[in-house]
């Protein structure tokens, strides 16, 4: 503490702080690129898998709704032709 108050007396409290702010800002800059970049860029590539994950899960929805509009259409031509051929039938069986 000695030794802080020797330096502000010696350069002044402006310098002295320019100092300590230098430091701070080297401190976290080193920080940021040590620890935060690394951890950023593998968040990065997991963000990229998620993404193309849920892509494919789209995909999928796209296609199995599409099955599942055919098979409804299959669905309701078969119904119409079925109750085309009954009225049919009973049409020639009132004759």
């Amino acid at each position: 503490m000695q030794d802080a108050i020797d330096a502000i007396q010696q350069y002044g409290f402006p310098i002295v702080m320019a100092v300590g702010m230098g430091y701070y800002i080297y401190f976290i800059w080193k920080f940021v690129i040590d620890d935060i970049t690394p951890k950023l860029e593998e968040s990065h590539l997991n963000l990229i898998k998620v993404i193309d994950q849920i892509r494919m899960l789209d995909n999928d929805l796209i296609r199995l709704q599409q099955k599942v509009n055919v098979v409804l259409e299959y669905e309701k031509t078969r119904n119409n032709t079925s109750d085309s051929e009954q009225s049919s039938n009973r049409g020639s069986d009132n004759t």
